[in-house]
Formats: structure tokens, sequence, C-alpha cells
């Protein structure tokens, strides 16, 4: 099967969309498919033997510096034509994947839209609130041109119907348990984690640093936490636009910022830690909480968009209303404190991981990508209208 991909982030950008991204695209080249992928930025000119084409973008330098838009170009429709695909595939489509349905719809070719990031709610993390309801209805109807809508979580799915989207369907979680694994713990990245200390208590957060984060929400429980688990410390991996203020605001002399992580290093870091807190409330996923989860560490997490799909509370972490202060202490008082508790949620968490395989997940995917294909041809009606007429450019059905 040919797949022209279109996505609004890719790398050398890191993070849940991403990680998604590249790995789809390993398991798709290993079971047969070409994909054609468009990314904004300057992304390397292919990954996983599929062609990457660079578009060319600009930086939101005042709203969010990390995210590269992607500028459309007649150039992209006819690069894409001349791949003839099977079907267009759009990740998270706002801009550069908007266009990418537009132009597949003009082209007449089978559509598939993966819901990511829930953009309208991010408007008031963002403090520009005014653009939800547009960017909502901008949403709705660019989505609603596919044949399938895929979520990648249960509630997800809900919030996507609650937008307007129809024909939504679940893109089953994943996540890597060879590369994510306890045994990368590392008594070296535990003294870098703890500035030193490596027999302190030890919390760690993995992901962006952004207002959508939430991650302000740990300040008074990490400082009333250190009342009750003296020494405890949080170490804070990665980076991003809020990163400067989280600095100023979190206590230096227990906090510890890394920068961005990847690779052997990334893994060491979730393995070397005692429990992970994740207060973002805005997840439509949450796929750091499975990355912990698959390195044997419990995750605290908001009980809020999609971290109660990852996290069973009690079992493999807990979970927490967002706001309650008093409720994050005294979860993670219990999971820094009793060592038999931590072990216990810690192989819970492992096993829960092993059960979710990127090849499962890629498989489901081209099964929806089959019943996007089916759906679109068995409906199939020529394109036509005025406008059609003038600016339609309808493609043969790609038969091999």
């Amino acid at each position: 099967m040919r797949i022209a991909m279109f996505t609004e982030v890719f790398l050398p950008k890191i993070d849940g969309v991403v990680t998604r991204v590249v790995r789809t695209l390993e398991q798709l080249a290993e079971m047969g498919h070409e994909v054609l992928l468009f990314a904004p930025g300057e992304p390397p000119a292919e990954y996983a033997g599929h062609e990457v084409v660079r578009v060319r973008g600009f930086s939101l330098r005042l709203l969010y510096p990390e995210l590269k838009v992607g500028v459309p170009t007649p150039a992209i429709a006819r690069k894409m034509e001349a791949f003839r695909p099977h079907l267009v595939h759009t990740v998270n489509p706002v801009w550069l994947a908007a266009y990418g349905v537009l132009s597949a719809g003009r082209r007449d070719v089978p559509q598939l839209a993966s819901f990511h990031t829930d953009v309208p709610q991010y408007t008031e993390s963002l403090r520009v609130g005014w653009a939800r309801h547009p960017v909502e209805s901008w949403i709705r109807y660019i989505h609603n041109k596919a044949e399938v809508n895929l979520c990648t979580s249960g509630p997800m799915v809900e919030r996507a119907r609650e937008v307007g989207i129809h024909r939504v369907g679940l893109w089953p979680k994943a996540v890597d348990t060879a590369g994510y694994h306890p045994s990368n713990a590392s008594a070296a990245m535990r003294a870098r984690l703890t500035d030193g200390h490596p027999d302190a208590p030890l919390v760690v957060y993995v992901g962006r640093m952004s207002r959508e984060k939430d991650l302000d929400q740990l300040l008074e429980p990490m400082r009333r936490l250190r009342e009750r688990v003296p020494g405890a410390r949080l170490a804070m991996v990665g980076s991003g636009p809020h990163v400067e203020d989280l600095r100023r605001r979190f206590d230096p002399e227990w906090t510890v910022f890394t920068g961005y992580m990847s690779g052997a290093e990334l893994a060491q870091a979730y393995a070397s830690a005692d429990t992970f807190a994740f207060p973002s409330t805005t997840e439509t996923l949450g796929l750091v909480a499975l990355e912990s989860m698959a390195s044997g560490v419990p995750v605290v997490g908001a009980r809020a968009g999609g971290i109660p799909f990852v996290i069973d509370d009690g079992r493999t972490g807990f979970l927490v209303e967002p706001g309650d202060t008093e409720c994050w202490v005294d979860r993670l008082e219990r999971l820094l404190t009793d060592p038999g508790l931590r072990r216990r949620m810690g192989c819970a968490a492992r096993e829960e991981a092993e059960r979710h395989s990127w090849r499962a997940a890629t498989e489901a995917l081209v099964g929806f990508y089959e019943q996007a294909i089916d759906t679109h041809w068995r409906n199939h009606r020529a394109l036509d209208g005025p406008l059609l007429d003038r600016f339609a450019r309808p493609m043969p059905r790609p038969l091999d």
C-alpha cells in the first residue's frame, strides 16, 4: 500500500505525536508498505526507508517557539500526485496536514485523519481562548472530510465526538517495551537526576515544558512533600517555551532541569526514578506515562484527558483529581516511602505495558486504512459541482 502522510510535527522535534509517527513508519516499512511523508521544518530526508518531503515553515515565536508551521505550496500536491497514493493519512490536521486533507479531496483520494492533540482546549492553556470556537469549527470541518478518524485513547474518542467529528475509531496505544525497560536503571543517571544525591527519593517528569502541561501544579505538592519525605527531589527532563519560568519557580536546591534527552539516555532517566509525576490535564493519551510504565516506574497522573486510559488507579499507579494538592502529596509520599508498594506497582505497570506493541497498533492502523479505502470507493461519487469543476483534479484509482 502507498500512503501519503501529512504531519504538523516531526523530527528533530520530540513529543508523543512524533514518537507515534516514527514508530508507525518503522512498522509500516517492516510490513512492506511505502510512505511519502510531508513534514515542516528541517526533518531528515528519509526515515525508515520512507522519503520525507521537507516543507518550509515558520515559527510561532510569541505563542509556541518550538512549533514550525509548514507553508503549503502547489509543489506539495504535485509530489503527492506523482506518488499515486492509495490513501492520504493526515496527522493532527490544522495547517499543513489540513492542506493534505483539501488536496486529497480535490484529487478524489481516500482519507484517514488522526486526532492526537485537543487543540481547542490548548487555546485556553496558551491564553488565546478567543480562538477556541473558530479552531474547533475548523478541526470539525477538516476531520469530517475523512472516511475514518482515529484517536489514541477512549476518552479522546468521546472528546472528538463532542467536537462533532464523525466516523471515529480507536488507534490502539503502544509503547517500545524493548527500548524502555527496568534494566536501564543507572546509578550514574540517578546521581545526575538528583544533583549528586542518588540516595534521595526521586520524582521525575519527562516531556515538554509548556503551559498546557500544567507543570506549575507540582510546585506546592513538591514543597509539602519535602516536609513529609525529607530530601525528596524532582527531575524535569525535557524543555520547551515555559522552561525558564519553571526554573525560576521551582526551588533549585531540590530540582534538576536536564534539557532534552533521547535514546538510551532517556531510557535510563525513566528507569532510574522512583515515581513519575504527570499533572497534565490536556493529554490525548500520555505516551510518556506508558514509557515510564514500561520502565517499571509507577505513574501518578491527573484524572483527566487520556491519562485514565493508561493508568489503572491503585494497580499500575495513582490518579489524582486536578488541583487536589493534598492527594498529590499523599500518593507521591506513599510511593516514595513504601518500597514494597513501589515494587508491586512497578511490576504491574511493566506487565501492562508489555500488552501493547507497536506492531499490533500498526496492524490495527492498516486495517483502518483498508476500511477508509473500501468506504471511499464503495460509496464513490464523481466529483462535481461548480467549484469542483474549476478546482478539482481527480486522480484515477490506483489498482497496484
